[in-house]
C-alpha cells in the first residue's frame, strides 16, 4: 500500500483502484549504473566486488556475472604482480577525504591491457564509517580527449587571439570571449541577449544571413569576409572581420539537436585595406599607361587630351571638364595676358552627361563659362593647386540646386579640381565630378588627377604650340601661384 493509505487518507486513485507498479530500489539503481557513460565497479568493506556496470563490461570484457563477487582485481582484471599496489592505491581512498585520481593498467578478458584513469572515493554506512568504495573508471585516451575538449572551450573563451561568439538559435549572443568584447566595443555580460542589429551598424543582415545558413544547413566551406560597422561613442567604426562559422548541436541526442552557431573571427582591416589601395594603385597606373600608349597615337594634340581624360574617368568619376584659361582682349600698350581684366575659363572638352560615352571637344566659339566668383576652378587657378568641394549630407533637391550653382550637371555631389600647368604655366583646370552613389573625393584622388592633369597639360600645351591664334588667346598665366 501506499504511504498515505497506510495513514488511512485517500489518495487520487480512488478507494477502490490499484495502485500503479513502480520500479524498486534495485531496478532503478541498475538503470542509473548501466546507463553511465563511464565504468564503474564497487567494492563492500572486505574488497569484494557489489556492482558492475554495462560500460566496465565495455572497457574490460568481464560481464557483472563474472565480476561481482569477486574480492579486488588481483589475477583476473589486474595482473597478479601488479596487484598490491594496485589495491593499496584503492583502499587508500576509503579512509581519504574526497576523491582519489589514480592511473594504472587493467586486463581485459581476452588477455590484453588497458590503460585508465580511475577515481575513487570512500561510501560511508549509516554510522558514518567506511563500508567500502566505488571506483568510476574509463581509459586514459578517452580521458584525454574530453580534457582536451574542456581545455580547448576554455582557452578559445579567455585566451585566443580571435574572436569567439556563441550564438544561440534566436540569434543572440549566448557565451563571448574577450577579444569579441573588445572588438564589439562592449563588455563579456553585457552583449549576451542583445540582437545584433544593437551592436553593428551596418552587415548585420550578412551576419545573420549566414548564421542562419549554418543552423540549417551546416558550416560553410571556408572563411567569409564581411565589413561591418561597429557602435562606438565616436560614430561608426567601419571594421572587416574574416568569419568562420560552426554549428553547435548537442551530443547527448540521438537526433542532432542545434544548440546555436560558434562564430569565430579576425579583424583584417589593415590587410584588406591595404589589398584594396595596392589594387587601386595598380589600376590606376595601367590606365595612366594605357592613356599615354593612346594619346601618343593621336595626330591632334587636343584629341590626346581628350584620350587621357576618358581613360582617367573608368572607375573614378562620373563626369569631367576641362576649362582652359583665356584672358580678356589685351589693351593698347598692354602685353597679351597681362591686362587688368579678369581671367576667364573657356570649356574645352566634356564628357556627355547625359550617358556614357567618350569626351567631346567644345568651346570653339570661345564663349567663357559662367563661373561665380569663388567657384572651385577659378580657386584651383588662382591657387595653381587642387581643390575639392561636396556638397555633404543634404536633401536630393539642394544637392541639385548646388551643382546647378556651379555650371554641373544637376546629378553632382562630390567634385575634384586640378590645375594644368606646363612649362611654368597655368594653362587651366581639369574637373572630375561624382554623383550620389560614390564616396567624396580623398587625398590620394587627388594625387592621381594631379598625375592626369599633368598629361592634359602637355597635350593643350602641344595644341596651343601648333595653333598660333589658340596660343594667342590663351596666353596662359606665367609663373603661375605657389
Amino acid at each position: 500500500m501506499s504511504a498515505s493509505r497506510r495513514s488511512g487518507t485517500t489518495d487520487e486513485l480512488g478507494p477502490d483502484e490499484p495502485e500503479r507498479p513502480g520500479p524498486d530500489g534495485s531496478d532503478l539503481l541498475a538503470a542509473l549504473l548501466d546507463g553511465m557513460d563511464a565504468a564503474l565497479c564497487a567494492f563492500d568493506a572486505d574488497g569484494v566486488v557489489t556492482h558492475w556496470n554495462r560500460e566496465a563490461e565495455r572497457i574490460l570484457g568481464w560481464s557483472a556475472r563474472e565480476a561481482v563477487g569477486r574480492r579486488g582485481f588481483a589475477g583476473w582484471a589486474v595482473r597478479e604482480a601488479d596487484a598490491p599496489e594496485v589495491e593499496s592505491r584503492l583502499t587508500s581512498a576509503m579512509h581519504a577525504p574526497g576523491r582519489q585520481v589514480h592511473e594504472f593498467a587493467l586486463l581485459t578478458k581476452d588477455g590484453g591491457r588497458v590503460l585508465v584513469r580511475t577515481q575513487s572515493a570512500a561510501v560511508h554506512g549509516s554510522d558514518g564509517k567506511p563500508a567500502g568504495l566505488y571506483c568510476a573508471f574509463s581509459e586514459v585516451h578517452a580521458q584525454i580527449d574530453l580534457e582536451r575538449s574542456i581545455a580547448l572551450s576554455e582557452a578559445l573563451l579567455e585566451d585566443a587571439s580571435w574572436g569567439v561568439v556563441l550564438v544561440d538559435a534566436d540569434l543572440r549572443p549566448a557565451v563571448v570571449n574577450a577579444h569579441a568584447a573588445r572588438a564589439l566595443g562592449t563588455g563579456r555580460t553585457t552583449v549576451l541577449g542583445r540582437p545584433l542589429g544593437e551592436l553593428l551598424t551596418r552587415g548585420v543582415e550578412e551576419l545573420e544571413n549566414a548564421l542562419t545558413h549554418v543552423l540549417a544547413e551546416g558550416a560553410p566551406p571556408a572563411p567569409a569576409e564581411m565589413w561591418v560597422g561597429v557602435r562606438s561613442p565616436d560614430g561608426e567604426n567601419r571594421r572587416c572581420w574574416r568569419s568562420g562559422f560552426l554549428r553547435l548541436a548537442s551530443p547527448l541526442t540521438e537526433e542532432p539537436v542545434p544548440l546555436g552557431v560558434a562564430w569565430l573571427f579576425q579583424d583584417v582591416t589593415e590587410a584588406k585595406v591595404g589589398e584594396q589601395e595596392a589594387a587601386l594603385l595598380r589600376f590606376r597606373a595601367n590606365q595612366l599607361h594605357r592613356a599615354s600608349r593612346a594619346a601618343a597615337e593621336c595626330e591632334d594634340p587636343a584629341e590626346a587630351a581628350t584620350v587621357h581624360l576618358d581613360f582617367a574617368l573608368a572607375g573614378f568619376a562620373d563626369h569631367a571638364v576641362i576649362d582652359r584659361v583665356e584672358w580678356p582682349p589685351a589693351a593698347d600698350g598692354e602685353a597679351s595676358g597681362g591686362g587688368s581684366g579678369a581671367r576667364r575659363l573657356v570649356r574645352v572638352a566634356a564628357t556627355p552627361s547625359g550617358g556614357p560615352g567618350p569626351s567631346a571637344l567644345t568651346g570653339h566659339a570661345g564663349l567663357p563659362v559662367r563661373y561665380a566668383d569663388g567657384h572651385p576652378a577659378l580657386q584651383c587657378v588662382a591657387r595653381a593647386g587642387s581643390v575639392r568641394a561636396s556638397a555633404g549630407t543634404v536633401a536630393a533637391e539642394e544637392a541639385r540646386e548646388w551643382a546647378r550653382a556651379r555650371q554641373w550637371p544637376e546629378d553632382t555631389v562630390h567634385a575634384l579640381c586640378a590645375v594644368l600647368r606646363s612649362r611654368g604655366r597655368t594653362l587651366g583646370v581639369v574637373t572630375f565630378l561624382r554623383g550620389a552613389g560614390r564616396s567624396p573625393f580623398e587625398r590620394s584622388d587627388a594625387t592621381y588627377a594631379e598625375d592626369v592633369a599633368v598629361r592634359i597639360a602637355g597635350s593643350l600645351d602641344l595644341a596651343g604650340a601648333t595653333d598660333p591664334g589658340a596660343q594667342g588667346a590663351a596666353g596662359g598665366i606665367e609663373g603661375g601661384i605657389a
